[in-house]
């Protein structure tokens, strides 16, 4: 019987066992086809398993974390599965608070209009530019805010005596407290726009007069559109009575008379005596 011959066999990174490199064994070309055909097929069948795997392995990484993965919190949902919530997403949600600036300390003391004492700031003399310090402010009566829409009304005043007047009035923008889908209001210090009106019209015994003089000027406007639309009304009515036919009979009127009491004119038929009333536009 032929000897055997042991060999020393090693594992290649493909999980192939390949001869030891003091045994080594000759290999016919058939054979070494048929090595690589199974070599082949492993390979194909490994990378169908790998490929079938429900989740991916595991990789290790030692890079740095992102911006990103560094600014995000992660909830628990309760569900199963976790969310990943953007901190700066987070942030936008929340209100923005304006914090006002604090007073300038060291500088020229202003003195109050209503109390005659030096003060360093207060809110009037920061937003409105008026010298009353914060004990004196009346918010009720004397420097109350009122909205622009209103004091155009009040004191018949316009766009350009609030913008481009000078001085102009400082204001304070507030979101509407009937609806904030409506527009930003205007808030201005009823003292001064009440001297601004002054300015314009004299005092308020004239503001009022004026009120007084554009109300009569509407209702002689609202008298007058319904009058004109009575005699075009009476004009259509008349016009088609007198283009009526009477039975083949053309009047021959007289001369036409005037009525100062119904304000009409009228002439009689000298043939049938009718008598055709109407009135000139």
């Amino acid at each position: 019987m032929p000897n055997k011959v042991t060999q020393k066999s090693a594992i290649n990174t493909d999980g192939f066992k390949m001869a030891d490199t003091d045994d080594k064994i000759k290999l016919s070309d058939a054979q070494r086809a048929k090595i690589e055909r199974n070599r082949q097929r492993a390979l194909l069948l490994r990378q169908a398993r790998l490929s079938s795997r429900p989740y991916p392995e595991p990789k290790l990484s030692t890079t740095v974390r992102t911006e990103k993965s560094c600014s995000s919190r992660v909830i628990d949902t309760g569900a199963g599965f976790l969310l990943e919530e953007d901190e700066e997403e987070e942030a936008s949600k929340q209100v923005a608070i304006v914090h006002e600036p604090g007073p300038v300390l060291g500088g020229d003391r202003v003195v109050c209009v209503e109390c005659n004492k030096g003060f360093q700031d207060s809110f009037i003399y920061r937003t409105f530019d008026y010298q009353v310090c914060d004990e004196c402010k009346d918010n009720e009566d004397k420097h109350s805010l009122i909205a622009k829409t209103e004091a155009k009304q009040l004191y018949l005043l316009k766009d350009v005596d609030f913008d481009r007047r000078e001085p102009i009035l400082k204001h304070l923008v507030r979101k509407n407290p009937h609806n904030p889908r409506w527009g930003e209001m205007k808030l201005y210090l009823k003292l001064q726009v009440e001297q601004r009106a002054f300015e314009i019209w004299g005092d308020q015994d004239k503001i009022e007069e004026e009120k007084e003089k554009r109300d009569e000027n509407k209702e002689k406007a609202k008298h007058k559109k319904f009058d004109k639309k009575v005699k075009e009304l009476r004009r259509a009515v008349r016009t088609s009575l007198w283009t009526k036919e009477l039975g083949g009979h053309e009047h021959g009127y007289g001369e036409e008379t005037y009525d100062e009491d119904s304000d009409m004119y009228s002439k009689t038929c000298t043939s049938c005596g009718h008598c055709l009333s109407y009135e000139k536009m």
